[in-house]
């Protein structure tokens, strides 16, 4: 296995590295540059609804084309919110896959004792503070499906499971917005399980692309009794590999709706309720579909967004070389590196390996293959810090502080009355992230916090640059950032900090983003 040869020729052709970083790639291996548009010219020619956008939220709410608003506006539900989940394996189920299109189908696999179950197929947004519109319901016969084995050497658990419910995305009029889904699953019994899901819009020109972090979720999902973690494995023995062809672990897995620390969903309902022109992914659709960059002008990695591969590392690097404007809303982004593989059946990217250690990893015993080692991005085999792309770098953990902001004269700070100095609650943690001087020199440093943690001490830091292509990235430093933008699960998982100052640094920085 190597890496996609589209992401490899363009670090070459547009890194800022003064030489190339891998040698020439064989003709008959090549992706022609011609074949692929450009962030501006796709723009170009697909770009008049960018055409004449107005700073601000308000603007941005009042343009009658930006589906956001238009679906927001529709009667929403809190019915998708996760209640009386199943802990015994009551029901259960899977998608066949993290993303899917107007016009593509997805198969839901579920398992389940009871004779029959529902599954209702909801959108995650504002919708008042409901939370959810209700876009699909359906009974179907319950199926007792067979539960694999744990593979004894690499720690895999596959499922290969019959009979999915399969749902065809609507087109045209009909088609469904694209966001975040739900499948929400519910024995005759009242017992639920949810599987997450994200319609995409590959058509349309939004001006935020949203990125959901799933092969984070899948790291420490420990259904079948591993994860990537050994805290949460069966015998303290972490898997190796871990299966996308398998359920969520109720509570505490770290999908959208089971991680209640809500990193994603503030961030969406903010968004949302904002009326911001947003189009969403997944990091799979990052490592495998370069195209879905050129349908925005800024890529925001939201969330606990951990596991990248080298191509996702690439091919954000590269659109940020070329204009794009990236925002990370979270902390401990592009940390670890996975490879991502075939299922037994075939199908492309729905096994995640991650040895973290690079001894383990057979991949960096041979020159070829060692830039893929499963092993941190910062690591010397790959050398690839993330700082250098993000302007900061995971550092402190556990951390729960208030954020220390600095140089308020920056135009990020505009209508907050905040002064060097001030203090944002409780919106530094759970872990935080650092500069170390190893990234771009013209880093502005937005905010320094003082932490001094038994393994780490110095600052917790959120940045921001501008890179040469005019591209300007953005770093809260720090996952709690969200908590600041919505409230939530304030009481489940957190205390209320949300914070009007943290909301309009976002808006600037939103705003910011709207512009080449």
């Amino acid at each position: 296995m190597t890496f996609q040869v589209n992401a490899l020729e363009r670090m070459n052709r547009h890194s800022d590295f003064a030489t190339p970083l891998f040698t020439e790639i064989p003709h008959h291996e090549r992706i022609e540059m011609s074949r692929r548009i450009n962030r501006k010219e796709f723009l170009g020619v697909a770009g008049a609804s960018l055409a004449g956008l107005a700073i601000g939220r308000n603007a941005e709410a009042a343009a009658a084309a930006n589906p956001i608003v238009i679906e927001n506006a529709k009667p929403g539900t809190s019915n998708w919110f996760p209640n009386n989940q199943a802990q015994n394996r009551e029901i259960e189920g899977y998608a066949d896959l993290t993303s899917v299109a107007p016009g593509g189908t997805i198969r839901f696999y579920v398992n389940t004792a009871s004779k029959t179950y529902t599954i209702d197929i909801y959108r995650l947004g504002w919708y008042g503070g409901a939370g959810g519109r209700l876009h699909k319901t359906a009974t179907q016969s319950g199926i007792k499906q067979v539960i694999p084995a744990v593979n004894s050497t690499t720690g895999l658990c596959e499922c290969k499971w019959k009979t999915p419910y399969s749902v065809t995305i609507p087109t045209g009029a009909s088609a469904w917005t694209t966001g975040i889904y739900i499948a929400k699953l519910t024995t005759s019994s009242g017992v639920t399980s949810h599987i997450p899901f994200v319609v995409r819009d590959d058509t349309r020109v939004a001006v935020h692309l949203f990125q959901s972090s799933v092969t984070t979720s899948q790291a420490y999902n420990n259904w079948g009794g591993k994860s990537l973690y050994e805290h949460n494995s069966t015998n303290g023995k972490r898997a190796y590999k871990v299966s996308f062809n398998r359920p969520y672990n109720a509570y505490g897995s770290g999908d959208i709706v089971n991680d209640w620390s809500g990193w994603e969903l503030n961030t969406l309902r903010f968004m949302e309720r904002e009326g911001y022109d947003v189009t969403y992914c997944t990091n799979i659709d990052t490592h495998q579909n370069p195209n879905v960059f050129y349908r925005a002008n800024s890529f925001l990695s939201v969330g606990h967004d951990e596991y990248w591969t080298l191509d996702m590392r690439f091919n954000v690097e590269y659109e940020r070389n070329t204009g794009r404007h990236l925002g990370f809303l979270g902390a401990n982004a592009a940390y670890w590196q996975i490879r991502l593989e075939k299922a037994s059946d075939g199908k492309a990217n729905r096994t995640m390996t991650c040895y973290k250690d690079q001894a383990l990893d057979p991949f960096s015993r041979n020159a070829s293959t060692a830039i893929q080692t499963t092993v941190r991005f910062r690591d010397e085999i790959i050398s690839l810090p993330e700082e250098a792309l993000i302007g900061v770098q995971f550092e402190h953990y556990p951390v729960n502080l208030d954020m220390v902001v600095t140089n308020t004269n920056h135009w990020a700070f505009a209508g907050t009355g905040l002064r060097d100095g001030d203090k944002l609650r409780g919106l530094v943690g759970y872990e935080a992230d650092s500069r170390f001087g190893i990234g771009p020199s013209d880093t502005v440093i937005l905010a320094a916090t003082p932490v001094i943690n038994p393994d780490t001490q110095g600052n917790s830091n959120m940045t921001i640059y501008q890179h040469s292509s005019g591209a300007n990235v953005f770093a809260t430093g720090s996952m709690q950032w969200a908590w600041g933008l919505d409230d939530l699960f304030a009481g489940w998982s957190h205390s209320n900090v949300v914070n009007p100052q943290a909301q309009q640094i976002t808006r600037n920085i939103l705003s910011r983003f709207s512009f080449d």
